[in-house]
């Protein structure tokens, strides 16, 4: 009895530690989209080891850099702009108009959550984004939302302290959003083909060094600063637009060249004025001072016209 009792006893505490030892595997399942992978564990601790597979593929053409905030700086520095200190400076600017709205409308709407009094930028700037959204909704028919605009360095101060990809409010690699001339026009929702058709609307632009843009990844939108030549640059091109587009300028071109072009059919252009008649184009005019032979001279004596001075070509 004691002996079947210790046996017993023996046999309960090796299962005890075979079990304890034993390891168990977690079967292979699908949790809310994420695979958990099979994996070998102790009974006291249960791990799921989860595989994400998600990459987003980001090679922007407008990658932003150390230099090109340092370019975006530089032209401010150009223009002597002041970086905005708090609101009641910004309140100067508006009144001096150095700063104007950007209107709302069919082409431009705004991210709901930006302030109303930030609502602003510098003229030329108010120009590319009018003239962006103005092209953007002929070719898609939807606008461009604009997520920022003006900014005093106190709100920069506070941006940077929950947003690290900021630029700082002071330096030389400071936010151009201080001096009014950059927009930040939102980029999530856009499709593909919206997005290569901004990079591409700016690619000439940014060549010409008309704007600097850049295009960031955490918030997803075409950082664009503005340089003032984009005034004169546009300015130009309607001109020459206008030109292009008036269709009595061939009319006009046709009838300035056509006098020309009678002229150059005649025998002797240079000794005729441009207001003599047809009929006086085929003989040239006679010298006052020249009286003709009154015996007839040989032919081998003839003097060819083109050869007697004229009285137009003696003030030359």
């Amino acid at each position: 009895m004691v002996r079947r009792a210790f046996v017993l006893s023996l046999v309960v505490l090796l299962w005890c530690g075979f079990g304890a030892a034993k390891t168990t595997r977690v079967r292979s399942h699908r949790h809310r989209g994420h695979k958990v992978s099979r994996v070998t564990v102790h009974p006291q601790r249960t791990v799921h080891k989860h595989r994400r597979w998600r990459h987003v593929y980001w090679n922007p053409v407008f990658r932003p850099s150390h230099d090109s905030l340092l370019k975006q700086n530089a032209e401010i520095d150009r223009l002597e702009l002041p970086r905005i200190q708090d609101d009641a400076e910004l309140e100067q600017l508006k009144l001096e108009g150095k700063l104007v709205p950007i209107i709302p409308g069919p082409t431009i709407r705004f991210d709901p959550r930006l302030n109303a009094d930030r609502r602003y930028c510098r003229p030329w700037t108010r120009e590319f984004v009018e003239d962006l959204a103005d092209a953007y909704h002929q070719q898609f028919h939807d606008q461009i939302q604009v997520n920022s605009a003006v900014r005093t360095v106190v709100v920069q101060r506070k941006l940077r302290r929950h947003n690290r990809n900021a630029a700082p409010a002071e330096g030389e690699i400071a936010s151009s959003h201080l001096a009014g001339v950059t927009v930040d026009l939102q980029r999530r929702g856009m499709s593909k083909a919206q997005i290569h058709w901004v990079e591409a609307y700016l690619v000439p632009l940014k060549a010409a060094g008309l704007v600097e843009p850049e295009e960031e990844r955490r918030q997803w939108v075409f950082h664009i600063m503005v340089s003032d030549r984009y005034s004169e640059w546009r300015d130009q091109s309607e001109v020459a637009q206008r030109q292009m587009d008036d269709p009595q300028r061939d009319e006009v071109r046709t009838e300035t060249l056509q006098p020309k072009a009678q002229l150059d059919t005649t025998s002797e252009p240079d000794l005729a004025p441009p207001d003599l008649p047809q009929s006086r184009l085929a003989q040239p005019p006679v010298p006052l001072s020249l009286t003709p032979a009154p015996e007839p001279v040989a032919p081998q004596s003839v003097v060819p016209p083109s050869a007697i001075p004229s009285s137009r070509d003696s003030g030359q």
